[in-house]
């Protein structure tokens, strides 16, 4: 008996192999570099109906998984955020002191980790494009930064990104060295840490995870780029080793979108994007200003809210997204907060 998969079975296959991996592992981090698949081509309502029932569900099937995905847009802050990296990375090409680095900041929902993890493809494309047909490169390396690390946890989490076994008889001396070795001998230029916020310089887990940053910086040469959550308020630039950082780190901070013209572009883009039989183009223009409000700027929110509406579009049948579709889907809790304290009137003195 044959157990050969159809080929619309092996494409589902691989598509949920390849969502098994994490920009944490540098398989994962590869596959993200080659590239988001095409987007599969909207059938006309007279195409879709000549369809199978198998057919049709491979093709919604499709259109979920294009909506799902999450879009990215140059808009100007990771233009800037990968501008900024890349001028740093260059001007740290001939360091042999202390390189510095580039701290990611704001709120929740503005985009920092879209923008580093843009900045890193951007590097990792270029080394490509500079050593062609070379695969023992790891110009890139991405890891996030636990809650409640400790050092260990940290230097495993360099250490997992490679593939590098972190086993329990291993001392932190033994991995960092490792990982040391590893990515000077595969020419790592850019390491990325997301999630930096999960670092508190008041306790001594925080402390040490820092120092093991530090440490990791000084040995490998490369640019290293913090990301998180209001890291200027947080605690992470006060004290010794804060000052250390802010000695060593330029801060790019993110921010809310202002409702004006990148809005716009950014509303009508993701409009664009939409493949729905049924969708009457010019309606997020439309809703433009409602938008702004209802995600309170955020980009986080806005593609979270037009991709739910557009995945539940295909999955109802209705083949289109109004506001009534965008408000069915629950936003973030801090975007739901501020909308509801927007909406309760004031209290009167």
């Amino acid at each position: 008996m044959s157990t050969e998969l159809s080929p619309a079975s092996q494409s589902l296959a691989h598509r949920d192999a390849a969502a098994q991996l994490q920009l944490t592992t540098l398989e994962g981090w590869r596959n993200f570099a080659t590239g988001t698949p095409s987007s599969p081509r909207l059938l006309t309502t007279l195409q879709y109906r000549a369809l199978t029932d198998t057919e049709r569900i491979l093709d919604d099937e499709d259109r979920i998984d294009h909506h799902a995905r999450t879009l990215v847009i140059a808009t100007s802050a990771i233009r800037h955020i990968v501008t900024c990296g890349r001028r740093q990375v260059l001007m740290n090409r001939n360091e042999y002191g202390a390189r510095r680095g580039l701290l990611v900041s704001g709120p929740a929902g503005t985009g920092k980790s879209i923008a580093i993890t843009q900045l890193g493809l951007s590097h990792e494309l270029v080394d490509r494009a500079r050593h062609p047909g070379v695969t023992d490169r790891i110009p890139v390396l991405y890891v996030t930064v636990p809650p409640a690390a400790t050092a260990r946890m940290i230097a495993a989490e360099f250490a997992r990104f490679l593939g590098l076994p972190v086993r329990t008889r291993l001392n932190m001396t033994d991995i960092i060295e490792a990982v040391v070795g590893v990515l000077i001998d595969a020419r790592c230029s850019l390491v990325l840490v997301d999630e930096v916020h999960n670092i508190s310089l008041t306790t001594r887990n925080g402390a040490e995870v820092s120092d093991t940053l530090k440490y990791f910086s000084e040995r490998i040469p490369a640019t290293f780029v913090y990301a998180g959550i209001d890291l200027d308020k947080k605690g992470l630039l006060e004290g010794t080793r804060g000052a250390q950082i802010a000695g060593r780190f330029t801060l790019i901070p993110t921010a809310p979108f202002p409702r004006g013209t990148e809005w716009t572009q950014l509303v009508a883009t993701l409009e664009e994007t939409l493949l729905l039989r049924r969708h009457r183009s010019g309606t997020f223009r439309e809703l433009d200003s409602w938008l702004h409000t209802h995600t309170n700027g955020m980009i986080g929110a806005l593609s979270h809210a037009v991709r739910g509406a557009a995945i539940d579009a295909i999955l109802t049948g209705s083949e289109r997204i109004t506001k009534a579709g965008i408000e069915a889907i629950p936003l973030d809790y801090a975007a739901e907060s501020d909308r509801r304290r927007k909406r309760s009137p004031r209290k009167q003195s």
